[in-house]
């Protein structure tokens, strides 16, 4: 045993990142070996460490067979290899996920295990389609069942399942609602009872079908439902119009590109996915620190420190010697965000321009220096920032420190239109990741004629126009904030 690994069965709920557990996160964070499925929302292999072992073993139907033998056979091996495995499903381990059947596996072989429960799409995917599955004075109870035969052709007990009074919940049953409805009916529910079908559950493409048992044979048929996709049936659906809020939200149904540097990528998908859109990412820059240590005595002659960027707080903070060399400084500020970053490190910005470019912020130290005196400022090194143009027009003496290089990304062409195929927005946060996209794509302006574009503002709008791309959509306040606001 001394030499065997450990196994996590873990679930990690419907489409929705949000709703994998803390416990599930961590188990995938300690993971040397990650064994997932199609179901996950593939967001969630970003927790895992950057060595850690990837394997795909997703079911294209969810009826097992050959391919959980092989799953089995995959987790046993990884364990006995001495490493920690996160078997990561969909939904729940244990309702109609098999999780019993890869803990006997291991349980065979003398591995230990630990089993994380995930929230069942039975429950969560109707509560995003604005379905409860109980309600006070419409159902006390809610049964659930596959929607699958058992191999030996079994089915349920149909007779018994028409009397029940609460609310039905089929799972995998698409191939086989034609029986359900048949068999329902048949033994006495009434043919009026609502029904819906909700496809894609808690993610951006969530399609809800609602009709009655008498009609939704057709209605499925019309609207070509395909899985994954569950059945609700009960009168509880009858308060999906009053319940629903997963669909009402500002970007529900968007997949939105996000270019930027895949370690500050997460911030911006994060939020893309709140607000109901789909977040594919695709870096075009890579942010590489060039700042070495800074130390009291490189600080001291300064009357001002500026920021030109969210990057530049965190690799100054990286490096600075002596936090309380900061003291004589006045603090300026480009963004709402780099401002915001900097109260996280507890440093209070004194002033910030209303427009956020480094020449107005230039501009705005002379109200808190005086004539002759040194402003120091932190920048990348592709920055507009010109100091010898500061020196020649105000009485000050301005220095910059590169903290930074971004480095262009650049691409093969047949990836990101692979990419590009999935997504309806693409956004650029920079100039430096339009050109990278340019690049990438060979100049060829055909490839992006259905897409629409986003842009962080006018400077990056302009590089946009020079390459022929549109400015669908452009941040009036200029960070990611402001991007979503404007693609609301």
């Amino acid at each position: 045993m001394a030499n065997k690994g450990k196994v996590y069965i873990m679930g990690a709920g419907p489409g929705d990142l949000e709703l994998l557990t803390l416990k599930g996160k961590r188990a995938i964070e300690e993971a040397d070996c990650v064994v997932y499925d199609r179901l996950i929302n593939p967001r969630i292999l970003d927790f895992a460490k950057k060595d850690a072992e990837m394997i795909y073993l997703g079911k294209g139907n969810t009826e097992g067979g050959v391919i959980q033998d092989e799953i089995n056979r995959t987790i046993v091996t990884k364990a006995l290899e001495g490493k920690t495995v996160a078997r990561v499903k969909g939904g729940d381990p244990f309702v109609f996920g098999r999780g019993g059947e890869e803990i006997q596996s291991l349980f065979d072989n003398g591995i230990s295990f630990e089993v994380i429960p995930g929230i069942t799409s039975s429950i969560s995917v109707p509560a995003y389609a604005g379905i409860p599955v109980t309600h006070r004075g419409v159902a006390r109870s809610f049964h659930v069942f596959t929607g699958h035969t058992m191999e030996d052709g079994t089915w349920h007990n149909f007779e018994a399942i028409a009397k029940l009074e609460g609310t039905l919940v089929f799972l995998m049953g698409i191939k086989t609602l034609p029986i359900i409805v048949s068999d329902l009916v048949k033994n006495g529910k009434d043919p009026k009872t609502p029904v819906a079908i909700i496809e894609k559950g808690a993610t951006a493409d969530q399609r809800v079908t609602v009709g009655t048992l008498e009609n939704i044979i057709e209605k499925s048929k019309e609207r070509k439902i395909v899985p994954p996709a569950i059945t609700i049936i009960g009168e509880v659906v009858n308060l999906r119009e009053t319940f629903k809020w997963f669909e009402d939200k500002n970007l529900f149904g968007k997949k939105i590109l996000v270019t930027r540097d895949k370690n500050q990528a997460g911030e911006f998908s994060n939020k893309i996915e709140k607000m109901g859109g789909v977040a594919v990412e695709l870096p075009f820059i890579e942010i590489e620190s060039v700042l070495s240590k800074v130390t009291p005595e490189d600080l001291k002659e300064y009357s001002a420190l500026l920021f030109n960027s969210p990057n530049g707080v965190r690799e100054f903070m990286k490096k600075i010697d002596d936090i309380r060399s900061l003291a004589h400084l006045k603090i300026g500020a480009v963004g709402s965000k780099t401002k915001e970053l900097l109260e996280e490190y507890k440093i209070k910005a004194d002033f910030m321009p209303e427009e956020y470019m480094v020449a107005k912020l230039a501009e705005l130290s002379l109200e808190y220096t005086k004539a002759g005196e040194k402003i120091l400022i932190i920048t990348s090194d592709i920055s507009p920032c010109d100091t010898d143009k500061f020196n020649s027009m105000y009485d000050r003496e301005f220095h910059k420190i590169v903290a930074y290089n971004t480095k262009k990304i650049i691409r093969e062409k047949d990836e990101v239109i692979n990419v590009l195929n999935k997504v309806e927005v693409v956004t650029f946060l920079s100039s430096s990741t339009v050109d990278a996209f340019y690049a990438s794509i060979d100049g060829d302006l055909e490839c992006v004629k259905n897409i629409k574009f986003a842009s962080i503002g006018p400077v990056t709008s302009e590089t946009m126009r020079k390459y022929g791309f549109s400015v669908d959509y452009e941040a009036k306040i200029y960070d990611i904030n402001g991007i979503l606001d404007a693609l609301k």
